[in-house]
């Protein structure tokens, strides 16, 4: 009898739910302390000269990748299901975030943008909360209508019409780097969650002409596109960022000039611990670095839509979504914040996940 039950199909996708149940997957973890541990370096090295206290950003990264692998030990002591039972407060708290950045006195305005939260220790990045709470309300919805999304027009245009509130309010900020990031995230999470293409056609006619009239309409933005096409037209201006990237990148070569040999990290690249340590990576490491670099995320983002399709083989359908979600989010985001870095993209203000300089990130 038992030998019998053992070869049902039933009893052969539990086997494989209890054999992967408390495992690690160890691409993934090798793939993230790799990037953890060269972003502890490289913030390291980019920060030197940032402040009057040299190792300043550097031990402010260790302590919030310390509180980081506080959280995600506390998140891990949670089962999935108890996670998925409060996607409707996380829904919630995504809108109410999202205007504390506004309340006089809690609200923090850094050169114009209204994106952070004072918490007296440190300013808190609403968006990043708010990119997490949004996926796994998103990962919920698609396990609760699983069928409908893909026969009714409302059961898509739902968590589409959610994502438009979100993107308002992030513009309000303004933030337009992270509102294409979550539109992005939501028609990858549809699609990979059961809606046909052709029916993501609509939305995507519509919500494209949007944003790049979103784009253009603000001054800053028009320039950054500019600036993108032709950095050099105004080194000192508009394409200062880019152009000093790009010679960073340059001088780095095959193999970099070394680590901690970066000129361009010496006061002439801005954010060089933040959003472009990706071109003192290159500088410093070279070609070489910036492929394993790009790798290291290969790896992280496919493992991850690898075990999220494994999950929904076997009808685990919420961690599977869960995990493209994530998979989207790191994967879209490591692209745009790489590709800004190598002017292949228009400036946007994008940390490099797992790198970056950043306690919100």
């Amino acid at each position: 009898m038992s030998d019998y039950a053992t070869t049902r199909p039933g009893s052969r996708q539990a086997t494989r739910i209890d054999d992967i149940k408390g495992r690690f997957d160890p691409w993934i973890v090798g793939a993230v302390l790799a990037l953890a541990s060269l972003g502890v370096v490289m913030v390291g090295s980019a920060s030197l000269y940032q402040d009057s206290n040299p190792y300043h950003y550097f031990g402010r990264h260790l302590a919030f990748l310390a509180g980081g692998a506080v959280l995600m030990a506390i998140a891990m002591r949670n089962e999935l299901k108890t996670v998925e039972r409060y996607n409707h407060l996380m829904l919630l708290g995504c809108f109410v975030l999202l205007p504390l950045v506004f309340v006089p006195g809690l609200g923090v305005s850094v050169k114009g943008a209204h994106r952070w939260i004072n918490l007296g220790v440190a300013g808190f990045q609403v968006v990043e909360a708010v990119k997490v709470f949004f996926i796994v309300w998103l990962a919920s919805y698609l396990v609760r209508f699983r069928d409908e999304v893909n026969a009714t027009w409302m059961a898509m245009l739902k968590p589409i019409g959610v994502v438009a509130v979100l993107v308002v309010l992030l513009l309000l900020q303004p933030d337009f780097g992270s509102s294409s990031l979550l539109l992005a995230i939501t028609a990858g999470m549809l699609v990979l969650g059961g809606v046909n293409m052709p029916r993501m056609f609509g939305p995507v006619l519509v919500g494209l002409p949007l944003l790049a009239i979103v784009a253009i309409a603000e001054p800053y933005r028009m320039r950054r596109l500019t600036s993108f096409m032709d950095p050099w037209a105004d080194p000192f201006g508009s394409g200062y960022q880019l152009t000093n990237a790009l010679m960073a990148a340059g001088r780095g070569e095959w193999f970099g000039v070394g680590l901690g040999g970066s000129i361009q990290k010496l006061y002439y690249l801005p954010e060089a611990h933040t959003d472009f340590i990706l071109a003192v990576i290159a500088e410093e490491l070279g070609f070489v670095g910036v492929c394993v670099v790009i790798g290291l995320y290969a790896l992280l983002v496919g493992r991850a839509l690898w075990i999220g399709l494994q999950c929904v083989e076997m009808r685990r359908h919420f961690a599977g979504y869960l995990a493209f979600g994530i998979a989207l989010w790191i994967g879209l985001q490591s692209f745009v914040s790489i590709g800004v870095n190598l002017g292949l993209l228009p400036t946007k203000g994008l940390t490099l996940p797992l790198i970056s300089s950043g306690g919100s990130s």
